[in-house]
């Protein structure tokens, strides 16, 4: 270095940006138990050579898996994983390719976690199961460096049986519901009929009021033909008249 100075100096100085550090090994040993960087760094040619580290979040897809559910039912269940890397030195010495080592991590962590879980909870329960691989991958990848940060259920798809078969039960549960409902309204409907004709046995004046009424909403909707009713004891004073 000395002796082609200002050559070598160039290949002395080197550089790294803000989201990456450097871990350099000398004669194959890591110098330091910290990381360079950012900004400028000294290395000896021909004795060291450094590795670079992003610090960046980086997210991936993971692959649809078929899964069988506690319950016995097969779903095709996809995810996305956050994650970054918190130690440089763990990444680079402890595994050898920390990114790709996550990846293979979170779809069987995803087939193990989702194994333990019926149809029900995977529907309704995505954050608690979202939380539960985010513990279990932090917990596996802690000693690589890697920080999880967050995991997601994208999709979960059931086969096509199984949906008209969910489809057919909440179809029947909401007629169900509907009978139900309309079976209440009629009992409401009998009671206030059953209340009105004890009003109207006290008073016989509201009925022949509820004849003029009935007459009056007729005529309101232009009709040729009327049909008028009338008491039978009425008839019956007739059909003795005319006997």
């Amino acid at each position: 270095v000395i002796v082609t100075f200002p050559l070598t100096i160039f290949m002395c100085v080197k550089i790294v940006k803000e989201y990456e550090r450097a871990v350099i090994f000398r004669l194959g040993r890591i110098t330091d138990r910290k990381a360079k960087g950012p900004g400028l760094f000294l290395i000896l040619p021909c004795t060291d050579n450094f590795v670079k580290v992003d610090l960046r979040t980086v997210s991936f897809d993971i692959p649809p898996q078929e899964i069988l559910t506690k319950d016995s039912v097969t779903v095709s269940v996809d995810g996305v994983v956050y994650f970054r890397v918190y130690c440089p030195i763990s990444a680079v010495a402890n595994v050898t390719n920390a990114h790709s080592s996550t990846r293979l991590l979170a779809q069987t962590t995803l087939r193990n976690v989702l194994g333990t879980k019926n149809l029900a909870e995977l529907l309704s329960d995505r954050e608690g199961i979202s939380l539960s691989m985010q513990e279990a991958l932090d917990e596996a990848t802690h000693p690589w460096g890697i920080k999880v940060e967050r995991v997601e259920i994208k999709d979960v798809k059931l086969p096509h049986q199984l949906q008209r078969a969910m489809a057919a039960e909440a179809e029947a549960s909401r007629e169900a519901r509907a009978k139900i409902i309309a079976a209440e309204g009629e009992m409401n409907a009998s009671r206030a009929l059953k209340e009105a004709s004890l009003v109207m046995a006290d008073s016989p004046s509201a009925l022949q009021l509820r004849y003029l009424q009935t007459l009056n909403t007729i005529a309101a909707e232009k009709n040729s033909t009327i049909v008028f009713p009338l008491p039978i004891d009425i008839i019956q004073q007739f059909m003795h008249w005319k006997a």
